[in-house]
């Protein structure tokens, strides 16, 4: 099982081989693929981001921030002096090295089990514009095994005796039997679409669609 650090450098690394970002930019980015629910702070962002330097993953420039917008005030009155402007400040900007790509590719031509878990699933499906047909197709076929498992889990203690759970234990078991099976509908709609682009010839990528439109 992957650690919330390892989803998490995942996740920063895609996002920087989409572009260079400083580190408000990309909290924002963050928390736009992974949904305010698991969004980052700054305290979990800016150390994680400082093990990546070290690491050779990313690097760091600097860039001059625009200045803050000033209320605008009267002119010419006798006896005010204008003050001036203040400059931007420095900020850091984040970008993925050389290592780090060949790092963050490693990563995403991974189809194992980490893949397809509760925690990495969401960000490695964020980042499938990046990742080869193959792999997304593997990725989805296991998530979608391990979601069986749990549906056969849910639907196997439901043969327990309803005496034994009161009306708030069956409603939060029905609740979860939803809204796995409506997950494994979202899956093999996926998994038909993905199948149907592999068998089409010439069928444009993710990737080269985005530039297309670009």
């Amino acid at each position: 099982m992957r650690s919330r650090s390892d989803v998490l450098e995942t996740a920063v690394l895609g996002l920087l081989n989409e572009s260079p970002l400083h580190g408000y930019e990309l909290r924002k980015r963050l928390n736009l693929v992974l949904g305010s629910f698991r969004a980052f702070s700054y305290g979990t962002l800016y150390p994680a981001l400082k093990g990546l330097v070290t690491r050779g993953l990313i690097a760091t420039t600097e860039s001059e921030a625009p200045p803050p917008a000033t209320r605008k005030g009267k002119s010419g009155i006798p006896g005010r002096t204008t003050k001036p402007k203040p400059l931007g400040r420095r900020r850091v900007v984040y970008e993925l090295t050389a290592v780090g790509k060949e790092h963050l590719h490693t990563v995403l031509a991974s189809a194992g089990p980490a893949a397809w878990e509760d925690d990495n699933f969401d960000v490695r499906f964020a980042l499938f514009a990046q990742t080869d047909a193959e792999t997304r197709l593997r990725v989805l076929e296991g998530r979608r095994a391990r979601l069986t498992e749990r549906l056969e889990a849910f639907r196997e203690s439901t043969t327990h005796p309803r005496s034994r759970l009161d009306e708030y234990a069956l409603e939060l078991r029905r609740f979860g039997l939803e809204r796995v099976e409506r997950e494994v509908h979202w899956l093999d709609s996926l998994i038909s679409t993905e199948r149907g682009r592999a068998a089409a010839p010439n069928h444009p990528s993710q990737q080269e669609q985005t530039k297309e439109r670009g």
